[in-house]
């Protein structure tokens, strides 16, 4: 019953979804330059308005803004740790964002001319993106191969339609898979690169789920890079302050771009988290501009980077990335930037943004602006609407809407989906909703509203209040960190810290129901994991004690010599009576591409736990279709057990963050909503 309850809730989402976009659509030119943006530069230029004027000189001398510049790609794959054609194609989408920007800015056409070649050539030519560091490969040029599209596209450069959809394709087939789940095994630049890229993506193809998506990562990801993890406190400190300066200044401006991105299509996720990515360029340019600032030892979302000081690595070395910042949130926003500015005023103009295609660089030409409040062409819609559930409370917290006075949260519940007003007035960007029913699905619209009007709705989002009967979900053990369990009527998110199935002890969080005799759970993992020392999967117990005999069949690293790629397996374990050790009954073949590709768990895989009698089979499929023993034990459970699925992180004081997805329990109590 459970699984004809997923699957109906997904169509349910899916219809929703297409409603809700029909009246949505982006602006554009919409990703780092908006229409206003174009004209304010174009007049600026022709008076020669300081500083504006030599920021332009700036970019029209750089040798990639050249409309002789010569092309030197394509190819078919382009690639890092190995390198394919990397330093070929950042060097092309260089001069194509370079040559469309001055296309716009002084109407030569041989700027246009060389931008369109550039975009073409690569989108008639690249299938892949490859190598170890592919997430970079894919974030790094192609933001501003996608930011050159964007100008062609929306401006008279005489660019095709059916160019443009061929760009289209290479961005969705080739670029994008390599960025469609981040980079939570990484530093937090990796993810915040994607991040910007993935946004800048679904801008471009008019994709609101990929815009969507990015925006959730950004407030609420797994990973380094998500706001509050890569700016880990008030005071501004990032999470690869203890690693070195460049790193750090280039995690810190691919979240400026993202938020520019954002609030060109009218929300203001330079605001998130009370602003909290200008603590992080205040606190990064003050201890760059040589004073002192505090630091707090720190361990990363992976459990890999332990930083006990801040870095010297790199110190004083500024890159041009805070005229952006500066004018933003003073001259924008009205708030104070000091060091911000300090460190723009030094820098000032700023040219390039070396190494490669890091970032745009030439902010001084691109951001300067005057104080004063931008006008908002249009009231968007809500998004990122994350929620939370409890059986008490469902909680709402999204983005803000440039221009917007109120909102309005409107609900259905599954699977009636007929969507009723539950709050108007709410001037916050988050709502709590107490009148639940412990249990249910839920669905939620967020709407913007000002004097002009109301916006479109927000993205639906669905969550249950609390876990639907018969689950339950514990920590086991004590961990230091406390678990919590989310479900969407998908997915299940589990939160999760502990030390995992130990000797003598289990410590690990466990969603679970009843399992009167014989039975079977299959749950799929769904991409990716956090901590890069987890344990997760499947499993059965005859109690929430510690020591409880219990049998499971978990995704685990193995570690090699090469701490960033591990060896996953699935491990089948039986501890076979209380207070006796756990023992490894078998293991499965290390797993293979594109499963695992340089240790990192890419791809869906599924797990099976069977139990007949005192039988139990462990099994493991790559597709959810054909399955693979793991291997059996027998061993003595009472009956009236608990089955479920169990996850920890392996790190003292930091949970993972594991998601199942297409759970079905076979011979348990029938599952309510």
């Amino acid at each position: 019953m459970l699984l004809s309850l997923r699957l109906w809730c997904l169509a349910s989402f899916v219809l929703i979804a297409q409603v809700v976009a029909a009246d949505f659509s982006f602006t554009h030119p919409g990703l780092l330059h908006s229409a206003a943006d174009l004209a304010r530069l174009r007049a600026a230029i022709a008076a020669k308005a300081e500083p504006t004027f030599a920021g332009f000189e700036k970019l029209r001398a750089h040798s990639a803004s050249r409309a002789t510049y010569v092309l030197r790609g394509p190819g078919e794959e382009i690639g890092r740790a190995p390198t394919v054609n990397f330093g070929e194609f950042d060097a092309d989408a260089n001069a194509a964002y370079q040559n469309a920007l001055l296309w716009c800015l002084t109407g030569q056409r041989a700027h246009a001319e060389k931008a369109k070649e550039l975009v073409n050539a690569w989108s008639a030519t690249l299938k892949r993106v490859s190598g170890a560091d592919a997430v970079l490969m894919a974030g790094l040029g192609p933001f501003k191969f996608v930011n050159a599209a964007e100008l062609l596209r929306h401006t008279d450069a005489g660019w095709p339609e059916a160019d443009a959809r061929r760009c289209e394709r290479l961005l969705r087939e080739a670029i994008y898979p390599a960025l469609k789940d981040f980079a939570p095994f990484a530093n937090g630049n990796w993810d915040t690169a994607a991040i910007k890229t993935v946004l800048a993506i679904g801008v471009f193809c008019n994709d609101r789920a990929i815009f969507e998506r990015a925006l959730r990562y950004y407030t609420d990801g797994a990973g380094d890079g998500r706001l509050t993890h890569y700016i880990i406190n008030d005071a501004g400190q990032c999470q690869e302050s203890g690693r070195d300066m460049p790193h750090t200044q280039l995690g810190l401006a691919h979240l400026g771009d993202a938020c520019e991105i954002a609030w060109h299509q009218g929300l203001d996720l330079y605001g998130h988290a009370q602003s909290r990515l200008l603590a992080g360029f205040e606190y990064t340019a003050r201890y760059n501009l040589g004073e002192n600032v505090p630091f707090v030892e720190t361990l990363d979302r992976t459990g890999k980077y332990h930083h006990m000081r801040i870095a010297t690595q790199g110190r004083g070395n500024l890159r041009p990335v805070y005229e952006q910042i500066y004018h933003h949130y003073v001259n924008r926003a009205g708030l104070a930037a000091p060091w911000t500015q300090r460190a723009a005023e030094k820098l000032r103009p700023e040219g390039e943004a070396r190494p490669g295609a890091d970032h745009p660089g030439f902010g001084t030409l691109l951001y300067t602006r005057s104080r004063g409040e931008e006008l908002v062409a249009r009231l968007a819609a809500p998004a990122a609407v994350i929620a939370r559930g409890t059986p008490a409370a469902n909680t709402l917290a999204w983005i803000a809407v440039r221009g917007a006075t109120r909102y309005t949260i409107k609900r259905a519940t599954t699977p009636a989906n007929i969507f009723a007003i539950v709050a108007r007035d709410v001037t916050a960007t988050h709502f709590t909703d107490a009148d639940v029913t412990p249990g249910t699905l839920y669905t939620y619209l967020v709407t913007s509203t000002n004097a002009a009007g109301e916006s479109p709705a927000s993205f639906a989002t669905t969550i249950a209040a609390g876990l639907p009967r018969p689950w339950e979900s514990a920590d086991i053990g004590a961990p230091p960190t406390t678990g919590g369990t989310s479900f969407n009527g998908r997915t299940f998110t589990l939160e999760a810290a502990g030390t995992g199935m130990t000797a003598l002890a289990d410590q690990l969080h466990f969603v679970h129901q009843p399992l009167a005799g014989d039975g079977m759970i299959v749950a799929r993992f769904v991409p990716q994991v956090s901590s890069q020392f987890s344990q997760f999967g499947v499993m059965v117990r005859s109690s929430l004690a510690p020591d409880a005999p219990a049998v499971a069949v978990l995704l685990a690293p193995v570690s090699t010599e090469d701490r960033e790629r591990p060896r996953w397996r699935p491990t089948l374990l039986v501890r076979p009576a209380p207070g006796l050790a756990v023992q490894t009954v078998s293991a499965f073949e290390p797993l293979q591409a594109p499963i695992v590709t340089y240790g990192r768990l890419m791809q869906p895989c599924s797990l099976r736990l069977e139990r007949r009698g005192d039988t139990f089979t462990a099994a493991f499929s790559a597709d959810g279709q054909t399955w693979t023993t793991v291997g059996t034990v027998t061993t003595r459970l009472s009956h009236g057990t608990l089955i479920g699925l169990a996850a920890c992180s392996h790190l003292a004081t930091l949970t993972t963050t594991v998601a199942f997805d297409r759970v079905d329990v076979g011979g348990a109590t029938p599952a309510h909503p």
